[in-house]
């Protein structure tokens, strides 16, 4: 990975991380149903983004925002994935989660 995206990325990470700590986040209708379909808790997607890496950047076709991959640890050590992004309100947006094993 380019050293300016690793810069980026960890500058992303720290906003999404603030964002849970300072309970600043929002959980879409979609991302709601995919925790519950993976017997997941909003305490495993908290953890998961406190313990995880961006994985991947990718930009939204029709909105041109960015959207990011976490990759972190639920309560149980699992992995899991979390699609985030930030709102123009300075939100974090978590779009989906799935288990990542």
């Amino acid at each position: 990975m380019q050293k300016g995206l690793t810069n980026l990325f960890a500058k992303v990470l720290s906003q999404f991380k603030e964002c849970i700590r300072e309970n600043r986040y929002i959980v879409t209708l979609h991302g709601e149903e995919e925790i519950d379909e993976d017997e997941l808790s909003i305490f495993d997607v908290e953890r998961a983004v406190l313990t995880g890496v961006i994985i991947e950047r990718q930009k939204d076709s029709e909105k041109g925002e960015w959207k990011y991959i976490i990759r972190g640890q639920a309560i149980d050590t699992s992995m899991i994935a979390i699609v985030t992004k930030l709102s123009p309100t300075n939100k974090m947006v978590i779009i989906t989660v799935y288990r990542d094993e």
